[in-house]
């Protein structure tokens, strides 16, 4: 799975209003990020790099891992394949919709 198909993924799990309700950045190095902003109604979910509340650095394989219910959220931290700058509690909300 490429960058646009975790997009595309990502927007699907999200849906158009879920709990999130903040703004959230997937930063996958040289391939690229998602950004995704919870806060508007309807939510959308691009490949622009902007500010977020929460920043999740991975590597691509990692997020499309994490995609799949692959690879456990926490479990995915606390070995380091998952980096969390920001709002560590908005990275807790994802758990629910990824």
């Amino acid at each position: 799975m490429d960058l646009p198909a975790c997009t595309e993924k990502i927007r699907q799990k999200l849906g158009q209003n879920s709990s999130l309700n903040a703004t959230l950045k997937f930063d996958c190095g040289d391939d690229g990020v998602i950004f995704v902003d919870a806060l508007a109604n309807p939510h959308f979910v691009n490949n622009q790099n902007a500010e977020a509340s929460c920043t999740v650095s991975l590597t691509l394989s990692d997020l499309v891992d994490l995609l799949a219910g692959q690879l456990n959220p926490v479990s995915g931290f606390m070995s380091g394949k998952l980096k969390l700058a920001g709002d560590m509690s908005i990275a807790m909300r994802l758990q629910k919709v990824v």
